[in-house]
């Protein structure tokens, strides 16, 4: 048996979605502000086909926490760190790389 490449890691269903509380590049920032990111992973590829399914339940409770804590300043960004797909096993996850190299960046505190 050889191994399957994980699938999309963003749902079209993710991508068509803007949260409220996403920050865009370029918007001023205000001292104080939290920018959170939101990491979704699930290890099997199935179900992700669908239009609505686990990565996106996850990032919806996830933005609708970070939202409820807008008054402490909290903001989502807008980039998406999904792993569909992916073992939680490893390290080795395109979006947890990329989550915590913009970490690394400063995009997300």
């Amino acid at each position: 048996m050889t191994p399957r490449e994980p699938r999309s890691t963003t749902p079209a269903s993710s991508r068509r979605r803007r949260h409220p509380s996403n920050v865009h590049d370029g918007d001023m920032l205000a001292p104080g502000v939290i920018r959170c990111a939101v990491y979704t992973r699930k290890s099997s590829d199935e179900g992700l086909e669908q239009e609505f399914n686990s990565l996106d339940a996850q990032r919806e409770a996830c933005d609708a926490y970070i939202l409820s804590q807008r008054h402490a300043g909290w903001v989502g960004v807008p980039d998406p760190y999904d792993d569909g797909g992916l073992s939680g096993g490893t390290l080795e996850r395109p979006a947890l790389k990329r989550l915590l190299a913009d970490i690394a960046k400063g995009k997300i505190n």
